[in-house]
């Protein structure tokens, strides 16, 4: 039964890397492994929890004789519900941050980055592309900056030709800005919420890497670019909820959104709560802000229109059911006790932690970035708290997401958006990704 499982797994991994063909999707193939591997395991549960809980099943029983319904009882409410609240953190994380991007969406705070994007050197657009999705990524998921960022590209640039270009600069800026937090992006994220790392030392660790990553491919694609560009610059289109806030109401909301997300890392040190409380806490206040700002237009028609594409919203929600089913998937593989007789061989065999950060990089290349991080990190869940293997899995997936494209959902997004092939992409940035990439573990390793 356990090969069984680890079988569902596998299969479910290799649709995952394959959605891009298969049009399969993958938060869909995510909660099916996840659900039949937990039916399967709670049908020979005695044979796991014996195998792997004994101690803790004879507490569980009290002296009572052990059966069936006792066992089912047992992995419900020990076992199966401790991954469930692994995996609530990141998912009510995820939907406190994505209402607290729409909320400033609908009330034209971003709308700064499109005012300081206006130029018509294509190499100063670049850089201010580059940087500001780099900034915003380090704070917000990737995909959301990925699709904000392509949308303004789409009504600025006219040239297909060129917003690929800008699109790629943006997916590496998006992935390598993530990596830098733990709220950049799923995979620190699950990190910092299991206590294997801490928010300061995990920046400072992966601050040179992330540069690298992000500086030496975009220097890169700025080669391509010609001198000027004929940008598109039309004034801004009425939104039907729109507010008509002025300047410093909508910084004020910008400050209060974005300002609030920087200082949960502070409220989860000061707590110790969960850091999807903060990020809630800082939704509540918005969202007081917000009414305050716009009480002459609450419960009028206008209020019901939405600017946000309903691609950003659709993708939000597939990555809400995709961390949730990748979680319980690959938690149940480990309560079989195959991941840690996979751990003892590399353990025995292998024993250097950037030999697997380099199959880390290269897994994600191809399978989703947060699918990849989980599975190596669940190989050593003892390890100590900001131990160097839970920083190199993590700069590696995610920046191994940005080598073909195919490895994160911003790059997904870039494909469908942009009809990128990923023989373009490698033979124009891709390989140079790698370098970076390399480089950026080359110096991790000489920090060490």
């Amino acid at each position: 039964m356990t090969l069984i499982i680890v079988c569902i797994l596998l299969g479910g991994f290799f649709l995952i890397s394959t959605s891009n063909l298969t049009k399969v999707n993958k938060a869909a193939v995510a909660i099916f492994a996840a659900a039949v591997g937990w039916v399967l395991y709670i049908c020979y549960g005695s044979d796991f929890v014996n195998s792997q809980h004994q101690g803790e099943y004879i507490d569980f029983l009290g002296g009572a004789v052990p059966t069936s319904t006792a066992v089912k009882h047992y992995i419900a409410q020990n076992i199966f519900l401790k991954y469930v609240g692994k995996g609530a953190e990141l998912v009510l994380f995820l939907l406190a941050t994505m209402t607290i991007v729409e909320i400033l969406d609908n009330n034209g705070c971003f709308d700064f980055f499109r005012q300081w994007m206006r130029t018509r050197n294509s190499r100063k657009l670049l850089v201010l592309v580059s940087v500001m999705t780099f900034v915003v990524s380090a704070n917000l998921d990737n995909l959301t900056v990925t699709t904000m960022m392509l949308v303004t590209m789409h009504s600025i640039v006219p040239t297909r030709r060129l917003r690929m270009v800008y699109g790629s600069a943006i997916l590496i800026a998006a992935n390598s800005g993530g990596a830098l937090t733990v709220i950049g992006d799923p995979t620190g994220l699950f990190l910092w919420n299991n206590g294997a790392v801490s928010a300061t030392n995990y920046s400072l660790s992966l601050a040179i890497p992330c540069l690298l990553s992000w500086v030496l491919p975009t220097w890169w694609l700025s080669r391509s670019l010609p001198v000027h560009i004929d940008s598109q610059w039309t004034s801004m289109p009425y939104r039907g909820d729109d507010t008509n806030l002025n300047v410093w109401q909508r910084l004020l909301m910008l400050i209060v959104g974005i300002g609030g997300l920087w200082f949960i890392p502070s409220f989860h040190n000061i707590t110790k709560l969960s850091p999807f409380l903060g990020a809630l806490c800082v939704l509540a206040v918005l969202w007081v802000v917000n009414e305050v700002m716009n009480r002459k237009l609450m419960n009028v028609d206008q209020m019901i229109q939405r600017r946000t594409p309903r691609v950003l919203q659709y993708g939000i929600l597939q990555l809400m059911l995709f961390v949730m089913g990748i979680i319980l998937a690959v938690g149940v593989v480990q309560e079989t006790g195959a991941i840690a007789w996979l751990a003892h061989l590399c353990d025995k065999h292998v024993h250097n932690i950037w030999i697997l950060g380099f199959l880390a990089g290269a897994a994600s290349s191809v399978l989703d970035t947060f699918a990849s991080s989980v599975s190596f990190f669940s190989l050593f869940p003892s390890l100590a708290e900001n131990h160097e293997y839970w920083k190199v899995i993590a700069y590696s997936t995610q920046v191994g997401g940005s080598m073909l494209m195919l490895g994160s959902a911003s790059g997904l997004a870039l494909m469908k958006m942009e009809h990128i092939h990923v023989g373009w992409f490698f033979k124009k940035v891709g390989w140079v990704v790698v370098v970076s990439w390399l480089a950026g573990l080359a110096v991790m390793w000489l920090m060490n």
